[in-house]
């Protein structure tokens, strides 16, 4: 992976987001999963075996295709493979689509539409949205925000700098296989079990940077730094996920608001701690320094991995 590729997949990444009409790599991922999980379920009785091999299925044919592909695109031109790496690695961002997503919800809530912003939100969050006040829709959107700026940023982006597009896209496919299947309810507590893990060994060292870089990233924008990292330090290790609360409670620090707090889920009530301190109230302002801090963070992330390519060449 070249600098210059890596720069040029943040750039198209930031113009063209997510075309929904687009090929989508993750996309077929996702079908993938589910085709998989029916074939497997169907077969074999033992659930945490049958999600084993679901996570070794989906790696390999990742893997496998995007390594064919490559090489394929390589053997007709090298600008060719260029173009596809370039392709890959910008589906693997999600800097321009979490904001695009996250900011329809809140455009709901400033035209008095909560019916339409709980709709919005439920696309990408899995917590139920149905009952949520204007308080808990703004909460679920700035975690998802925090949490997503290491899932769809920083870590496809540590990930295209240790492997390239082959790389990224194996840790988005476990990514989604978390997403889809990793769950602790009745259905899929044993048989997402090891793509859950595995998902939270490979975020385990992404996670921990974002919430530096979202601590850099206060200072510089003139928030409450110190904040960030006390909050960071203290309630990070609160979470149910190993890595999830390192960047929340980062920005909850940084913005000097509370996140976290119980949430439904299919139908059950989860209790779960809270981050940060409710010294200013949760407000759409709030959300849009969020975003602030999101491109902040992007940047100071992306700036010493160019820097590090670049020595490689």
């Amino acid at each position: 992976m070249s600098a210059e590729l890596l720069a040029a997949a943040v750039v198209f990444d930031l113009i063209f987001a997510d075309p929904r009409n687009w090929p989508h790599p993750i996309v077929w991922i996702g079908r993938l999963i589910t085709r998989g999980e029916e074939l497997l379920r169907a077969r074999f009785n033992d659930e945490l075996f049958s999600g084993l091999l679901l996570v070794l299925a989906v790696l390999a044919i990742t893997g496998f295709s995007t390594i064919m592909a490559l090489d394929l695109a390589g053997q007709l031109a090298g600008w060719l493979q260029a173009l596809l790496a370039l392709w890959l690695a910008t589906n693997c961002l999600a800097l321009r689509s979490l904001h695009l997503e996250s900011k329809t919800v809140i455009e709901s809530l400033e035209e008095g539409d909560i019916d339409g912003a709980r709709l919005s939100l439920s696309m990408i969050v899995g917590r139920e949205t149905a009952q949520l006040d204007e308080q808990g829709i703004l909460r679920a959107t700035i975690e998802t925000v925090a949490e997503n700026a290491s899932d769809g940023v920083i870590a496809p982006i540590f990930y295209l700098c240790l492997g390239g597009p082959v790389a990224a896209l194996l840790y988005k496919a476990v990514n989604t296989l978390d997403s889809m299947i990793g769950y602790k309810n009745q259905r899929y507590l044993r048989f997402g079990r090891v793509a859950a893990q595995l998902d939270d060994l490979l975020n385990w060292i992404p996670a921990r940077l974002t919430g530096l870089l979202l601590v850099a990233a206060a200072w510089l924008s003139g928030f409450n730094g110190t904040g960030a990292w006390r909050i960071m330090r203290r309630d990070a290790h609160l979470h149910p996920s190993p890595n999830a609360g390192w960047p929340e409670a980062a920005v909850a620090g940084a913005l000097d608001i509370q996140l976290g707090g119980g949430a439904v889920y299919f139908g059950e009530f989860q209790a779960k701690p809270t981050f940060g301190d409710a010294h200013q109230s949760l407000s759409i302002h709030q959300y849009r320094r969020m975003i602030k801090l999101l491109y902040m963070a992007t940047g100071l992330g992306l700036l010493p991995a160019l820097l590090l390519l670049g020595s490689l060449r």
